[in-house]
């Protein structure tokens, strides 16, 4: 009787182990922080880190801490620092935290940092960074947009007058002409990531100028070129840009240029034995596929169609295989 009882309880412990959820300390993969330079909510790059965090998370119980900055650059340094406290990888996600990136990891020794967007000169062995291909992606979309202009002339908001904001406009431009040599592609700067207002009145300028599709390269300044196309009518289109953004307005944004800067995360903090490259750059481009053009979902409206899909993935492998290189604000 003891004998059975005693098996019982065994089976019943066995059990009960299999049951438990994973706690975030018992969780297999390393703490990470995910500092943005600006806000969570642009439903683009920022929360696309976000989206990362929230499947690690998810699958592994992963602890994550979610820190803004919200463009205030004094912020910069002392949000690493604290992080670096908690979390075992801290990643910086925004080329803003360049100055900042400079000291911040010799005083963390014991803490692994991501510098998501831009790359050091120099780095020590703690420190990865990961830049993107953005302008092959944008050439992409320059393509499309030229394709689908009626009247051979294209823009696009940037966030501001800067080499990774310029990398995805050079791009762009270059994807246009590939398409039409002759269309005209225009540019404003909205001098902000987080005033959708701003982007507004750049679109409405471009929009009222006679482009009739606008690449929204903003952040959550973006938002307001999708309110601008939205308000002005008359036929005219807009391209999202990080994430997949065609939810927001699937009758007017046509696709979106996007950057998995989740994946990205995701890969490095779930397997960092293959992925985190201490010292080193990451250059996630077209051919890592970490670099895309996405139409949203298949019951949305398309704009694009399937043959033009055909034209864009045909030019994905030239991309690929070198046979066009295209042009960079790094060159």
């Amino acid at each position: 009787m003891k004998k059975a009882l005693s098996l019982l309880l065994t089976l019943a412990l066995v059990c009960a182990a299999i049951v438990l959820p994973v706690s975030a300390e018992e969780a297999k993969t390393p703490s990470l922080a995910i500092v943005v330079a600006g806000s969570f909510g642009d439903r683009s790059f920022y929360d696309s880190a976000k989206e990362g965090g929230e499947q690690l998370e998810s699958e592994f119980g992963t602890k994550v801490l979610y820190i803004e900055c919200g463009e205030d650059a004094s912020r910069y340094q002392r949000a690493l620092n604290d992080a670096a406290k908690e979390c075992d990888i801290v990643a910086a996600v925004g080329w803003q935290f360049y100055d900042a990136l400079d000291t911040v990891p010799d005083n963390n020794k014991d803490t692994k940092f991501v510098f998501i967007d831009n790359a050091m000169d120099e780095m020590p062995d703690n420190l990865m960074c990961v830049t993107y291909a953005q302008n092959e992606g944008s050439f992409l979309a320059g393509y499309i947009g030229a394709k689908l202009s009626a009247n051979a002339s294209i823009g696009a908001v940037g966030g501001e007058d800067a080499d990774t904001i310029n990398d995805f406009l050079i791009g762009y431009e270059a994807g246009a002409k590939y398409a039409n040599p002759d269309a005209k592609v225009s540019r404003q700067y909205a001098n902000t990531y987080e005033d959708p207002a701003k982007g507004k009145e750049c679109a409405l300028a471009l929009y009222t100028s006679g482009a009739d599709v606008v690449f929204a390269v903003a952040g959550k300044t973006g938002e307001g070129v999708f309110e601008a196309a939205k308000e002005y009518g008359k036929g005219v289109l807009a391209i999202g840009v990080d994430g997949d953004q065609k939810y927001i307005n699937p009758d007017l944004i046509i696709c979106s240029m996007v950057k998995k800067v989740g994946k990205s995360l995701y890969d490095i903090v779930s397997d960092p034995d293959s992925y985190y490259k201490g010292g080193e750059v990451w250059n996630a481009n077209m051919a890592t596929g970490y670099i895309d053009v996405v139409y949203g979902t298949e019951d949305m409206p398309q704009q694009a169609s399937d043959e033009l899909k055909a034209e864009v993935e045909e030019l994905k492998a030239k991309i690929i295989s070198g046979e066009i290189v295209v042009p960079s604000a790094f060159e």
